[in-house]
């Protein structure tokens, strides 16, 4: 028979009586201090030398009858050789262990999520090509796996179908976007490894030589002869393609342009570092006849702040243009040039840059023109900004244009310019 009862125990509480401890027998033990708001009971014994306490209930949860047998069942694995407070602390760790390990155990679907939200939203310009890749490519490959079951040989496997697509340059890109995703892991405590650090980009499209495509003068001609020609070519890609060729600016800086960036009455594009892929403010001198485009642009955005709006009702992930439109675009026009050899929008850059230089542009004033640094001594040196040269380039860079389209002293009539019937790509 214990030294406790049911009577004595309500009355330690009925009369706030507190304590420390007090043995019932077998090891169980009631306490009742400062702070508990009802009494808890404990199991104490004594193992390999050491005192031992293990907490195994609180008074009118467990009952004295109840918390007698439990003490009893304790005492008897004591005996056969078992620390049941260790134990049960083996069990609390390894549970918390397995909370853990189950918070950890995301899909790279979450992971994409997560990542685009946290690294890409809000640090990169082209978010929406990243979201794209990871919709397109990245979630129906290997977006239901575990992170931690994703091999090399899974990555090297969702790059296969972009490869044999034709889009070498994509899967390297893609490539690049799992190293920084699964780094991402790392970093955030979920991975130990990136799984997708070793690869190469032999394993993706391979090592991409530096392009060095440029259009001739005849193909000039037969590139604005077939712009007229192209069936669904639309008058907002056809004035695009003439202001990348005149401006000589990067397709995206174009594409994500915003009107408020535009002084079309001062003929300024006040082209801003965060829309800049070098992240260099600068300002671009606009020929009258960019002017012109840009009006028209203006005229056909509507109430967009864009100059080139989205074109698709679906388009939520970005605004604007998408860097595969002109892509498409200028498809459609390639198919009236077939004797021309295959070339890609960038290309219209470094056809102006070569068009400057035969132009007998100054070399340091082509380079502006393209909003290139300065290098050596010069880049450190000489901060002029060549303004009024680079618009006597630009200025005789779009005259360049305009005659090979038309020879000279003819007039560009925009509004004679109807809009392609079928849908703009």
């Amino acid at each position: 028979m214990g030294k406790l009862n049911d009577l004595l125990i309500k009355s330690w509480v009925k009369k706030d009586e507190r304590f420390q401890g007090r043995a019932d027998g077998n090891g169980l033990v009631l306490r009742f201090r400062k702070g508990d708001a009802v009494p808890q009971w404990y199991f104490r014994y004594e193992f390999q030398g050491n005192d031992r306490k293990l907490s195994i209930g609180s008074y009118g949860v467990l009952s004295l009858a109840e918390a007698r047998k439990e003490a009893i069942r304790l005492m008897a694995k004591v005996k056969l050789g078992h620390d049941v407070a260790g134990e049960k602390q083996a069990r609390i760790v390894e549970a918390a262990a397995k909370i853990e390990e189950k918070r950890r155990d995301i899909d790279v679907a979450t992971l994409a999520d997560d990542y685009y939200q946290s690294e890409v939203l809000p640090n990169i310009k082209t978010h929406y090509i990243q979201k794209r890749q990871i919709d397109k490519d990245i979630r129906p490959a290997i977006g239901r796996m575990s992170i931690k079951d994703v091999k090399p040989t899974d990555i090297v496997a969702l790059l296969q179908p972009i490869k044999e697509r034709g889009a070498p340059t994509m899967a390297n890109r893609v490539l690049i976007l799992c190293k920084c995703l699964f780094g991402f892991a790392v970093r955030r405590g979920l991975l130990v490894t990136n799984p997708a650090v070793e690869l190469l980009p032999i394993d993706a499209g391979g090592k991409q030589e530096a392009r060095t495509r440029a259009l001739t003068r005849p193909e000039l001609c037969q590139l604005f002869s077939a712009m007229k020609q192209a069936k669904g070519f639309s008058v907002q890609n056809d004035l695009t393609i003439r202001l990348l060729l005149i401006l000589a600016c990067r397709k995206m800086e174009l594409a994500g342009a915003k009107w408020a960036e535009f002084d079309l009455d001062e003929a300024v594009w006040h082209l801003p570092e965060e829309n800049s892929k070098t992240e260099v403010a600068i300002d671009v001198p606009l020929p009258p006849i960019a002017v012109e485009y840009l009006r028209e642009l203006k005229r056909l955005s509507g109430a967009s702040p864009y100059v080139l709006p989205a074109r698709r009702m679906g388009a939520r992930n970005c605004p604007h243009i998408s860097e595969s439109t002109l892509n498409t675009a200028l498809g459609k026009v390639k198919r009236c040039m077939p004797d021309v050899p295959d070339f890609i929008v960038h290309d219209l850059r470094r056809t102006a840059r070569t068009q400057l230089s035969a132009l007998g542009i100054a070399p340091h004033i082509a380079e502006r023109c393209l909003n290139h640094k300065l290098g050596g001594v010069a880049g450190v040196y000489d901060t002029h900004d060549f303004f009024e040269e680079r618009r006597e380039a630009h200025n005789k860079l779009a005259a360049l244009m305009h005659d090979l389209e038309f020879g000279k002293g003819n007039v560009i009539d925009l509004k004679n310019k109807k809009p392609a019937k079928t849908k703009a790509a």
